[in-house]
């Protein structure tokens, strides 16, 4: 059954790229209102896309004051069979700087077997090669292996923070058995790799004061507090000169790394040179852990933004008053986003000088880090299909990043996830010059068909608790 759907699919290749390279186009960024357009003409060509393929119930999800999610259905396969949340993102992260572009982020270009775009490899190219599988089941076999249910999130680059209401208000409509997730993975490649997890993410930004107005450096220079020098000291007391956090209580309850783990990492090689290389960089961080082990297994503290002062064209010489920082951090299983937010927040004040003003602004919520557990249905589907596909027992790796929603969903309605993104990590996502491979592509065509059908020899039952 599968074989005759890969056929099709490659049959339609440059009719399904066609479709990602116009997705690709509409800008948008969702943490922009400036791009609101962008969002809707996306919003707009996917409901279009999935009432085109046959799928039912397509409608968009409302959440008050967040962005719609895309939603459609497909059950046909009968109550016996497994039902599937296919999980994909419309919304992408802002192109800047715009200058460091070889191209313009949206009007997608080809060059050496790849697509230059924003969104092409976080997320639209997964996600399309989702969307076009189920198409191909649907235009062969008349139906799905499974149940499916398409839900393409309008949030995932900003935290998903009106995901929640947007659950509760849709209970019902949203129950599954499991969710397969198009972001996040490393399904692409000659090795094959299974994703069974991500860190979570908690943010703060803040501000600092150091008086009542800016002043002329030349008059009040060496006499008065300077903001952004302060905020420099204050943000460097946040780790010691080898990376490692030095925030009090931050990793409370946090899974320590053990030898298990350890293992696990390293199942998957990584020239660490090479990897220093590719972003033209030194090597840094916690000399107790690997590079892998530091991205994927350790919590972070990062600073995203910091601005003051004067940023224009030319000098302007003035002692500002003012500084203000972004910060992410991503945890680890165990870690609470509040109690780590909170921790952040209380070194900072101990750390603030007398005569120093700090004023926070939270992001509500944050998502814990997620696993996907050994024994679940969906894990052994993936390892069998890649052990086929690739002629080898997968590596096990987690993502440093973060997807929401698999925590969302496991804690709101009980259903687990699997990724099973296509993109790789080389290829710039949220960087300018975001690319995502026709190879990938090509692959992605392949795999995906051969999972719906391996998931389609297990019953519903086979994903209920025992």
């Amino acid at each position: 059954m599968s074989e005759r759907v890969i056929t099709r699919l490659l049959e339609q290749r440059e009719a399904i790229l066609e479709r990602l390279l116009t997705l690709i186009r509409f800008p948008s960024v969702s943490t922009d209102a400036a791009f609101a357009e962008g969002m809707r003409g996306a919003r707009e060509f996917l409901l279009a896309r999935l009432r085109a393929i046959g799928l039912e119930d397509v409608r968009l999800l409302d959440a008050p004051g967040g962005q719609p999610a895309v939603f459609g259905a497909w059950t046909g396969a009968g109550p016996d069979k497994p039902t599937i949340m296919i999980y994909g993102h419309y919304d992408v992260q802002p192109a800047d700087p715009l200058e460091l572009w070889h191209s313009p982020p949206f009007e997608p270009t080809i060059r050496d077997g790849r697509i230059y775009a924003r969104g092409a490899s976080d997320v639209k190219g997964s996600t399309t090669i989702a969307i076009e599988t189920v198409a191909a089941f649907l235009a062969v076999e008349g139906g799905c292996p499974v149940n499916v249910k398409v839900f393409l999130e309008g949030e995932e680059e900003v935290g998903s923070p009106s995901l929640p209401a947007l659950i509760e208000a849709n209970r019902d409509l949203l129950a599954a058995d499991a969710m397969l997730s198009a972001d996040g993975g490393g399904a692409a490649g000659k090795a094959p790799v299974l994703n069974i997890g991500c860190r979570g993410i908690a943010s703060l930004q803040f501000s600092l004061r150091t008086a009542s107005k800016d002043a002329h450096s030349g008059k009040v220079g060496g006499a008065l507090r300077n903001a952004l020098h302060e905020m420099a000291r204050l943000i460097a007391t946040l780790h010691d000169e080898q990376g490692r956090v030095m925030v009090e209580g931050f990793e409370a309850g946090a899974t320590p790394v053990t030898n298990a783990l350890r293992m696990e990492a390293a199942s998957l090689p990584l020239d660490e040179a090479a990897w220093y290389a590719q972003f033209g960089a030194t090597p840094f961080g916690d000399p107790a852990y690997t590079v892998r082990e530091r991205t994927t297994l350790r919590p972070t503290v990062e600073v995203n933004g910091m601005w003051g002062g004067y940023t224009g064209e030319g000098g302007k010489t003035v002692t500002p008053a003012e500084a203000h920082a972004k910060l992410t951090m991503r945890l680890v299983p165990g870690q609470d986003p509040a109690a780590a937010q909170a921790a952040v927040k209380a070194h900072l004040e101990r750390h603030a000088p007398k005569g120093v003003a700090l004023d926070f602004q939270y992001r509500p919520g944050g998502t814990r880090a997620y696993t996907l557990g050994a024994d679940h249905p969906l894990r052994a589907a993936a390892a069998a299909v890649l052990r086929r596909e690739k002629g080898g027992e997968p590596a096990v790796t987690r993502l440093g990043g973060t997807v929401p929603i698999t925590t969302m969903f496991q804690e709101r309605l009980g259903m687990d996830s699997l990724m099973f993104g296509l993109a790789s990590p080389d290829e710039d996502a949220h960087a300018p010059n975001e690319f995502f491979r026709l190879s990938s592509l090509d692959e992605g065509l392949r795999l995906w068909p051969l999972l719906l059908a391996e998931i389609g020899r297990m019953r519903a039952a086979d994903f209920r608790p025992r």
